[in-house]
């Protein structure tokens, strides 16, 4: 119920997937296109996640692998995930492939790791070191996930330098500076 009312999940549930029906259905028009009110066995399609996930469940659909997630993408990843824009290509890149892996290609699970760890490394560098003007550039290539990581990053890099030019590291405890009472 935590993430009902939060909007990113919704809009990570709206991503389209190109999906394959496995039965015929009646009573749907799923384009303006189809002048019959029905979906015939292996049409192509796509559908948004949320709707696809749904009649994946009920056997009717088999889901495929998104663009964001093809053999481009994948090669372009493998050669130098810190320079893909993975934003243009799906925003909510990550938490979507985690949604999106179990039903159509685990594989994906294994893209996902390799971009996040080779991204992190880059997106948190730039937090630390990169200027205002050069991080807006930077900025539009990163996903949701990633701006959220970039904007903590440099939350808590500012917190550390307020932390380091403040006034004394050490406070001495108000307890320390009471005398006992003597035993009776």
């Amino acid at each position: 119920m935590a993430n009902y009312y939060d909007i990113d999940s919704i809009l990570v549930e709206e991503e389209f997937v190109p999906v394959v029906f496995q039965k015929a259905i009646n009573g749907v028009k799923i384009d303006e296109s189809t002048e019959k009110g029905c979906v015939e066995q292996g049409s192509k399609t796509q559908l948004p996640f949320w709707l696809a996930h749904e009649l994946h469940m009920r056997q009717a659909v088999s889901i495929g692998v998104p663009a964001c997630f093809n053999q481009k993408t994948r090669l372009e990843i493998q050669a130098d995930a810190a320079c893909v824009d993975l934003r243009s290509r799906c925003p909510y890149f990550y938490e979507f492939g985690c949604k999106l892996a179990p039903l159509c290609d685990k594989s994906i699970g294994l893209l996902l790791a390799y971009a996040f760890r080779i991204r992190y490394k880059e997106v948190l560098h730039k937090a630390h070191t990169t200027a205002f003007a050069a991080a807006s550039t930077f900025l539009m290539l990163l996903t949701k996930e990633e701006t959220y990581m970039y904007e903590a990053a440099q939350s808590s890099m500012a917190a550390f330098k307020k932390w380091r030019m403040g006034g004394p590291r050490l406070q001495r405890a108000s307890i320390l500076g009471r005398k006992r009472k003597p035993a009776e």
